[in-house]
């Protein structure tokens, strides 16, 4: 995780660094849909443990990109912040290149397999 003062080469190597592997990007592409319980996040990302998923949604709320709010009907829900929220076109962005050159050379996505139920 990105720590204050470090030196970096440069702007993209924070980024990636403070993104760190892919599990918390795969949460913020889920959460940038709509706030999310943690059941939902856990159903809708079955390869990740409930571990990995509980210390990646507290890495993304301690890096302030991901909030755990109460909602009116009493559950608690993971939301982006605001700082989230700019990350939102990125994410869109990798989804898009994922989807057409995943596709291209034959890569399957479980949201396909969803859709053809």
């Amino acid at each position: 995780m990105a720590q204050r003062g470090r030196l970096y080469g440069c702007p993209v190597e924070f980024a990636l660094d403070t993104l760190g592997g892919k599990w918390k990007t795969v949460i913020l592409a889920r959460i940038k849909e709509e706030p999310m319980r943690y059941s939902d996040l856990r159903r809708l990302i079955p390869s990740l443990s409930d571990k990995v998923l509980t210390q990646r949604l507290a890495d993304l709320v301690d890096i302030g990109f991901v909030s755990l709010d109460t909602f009116p009907d009493g559950k608690d829900r993971y939301v982006l912040t605001d700082n989230g929220r700019d990350l939102a076109a990125t994410l869109q962005a990798l989804y898009d290149w994922g989807s057409g050159h995943g596709r291209a050379i034959g890569v399957r996505f479980r949201s396909d397999l969803e859709t053809a139920t």
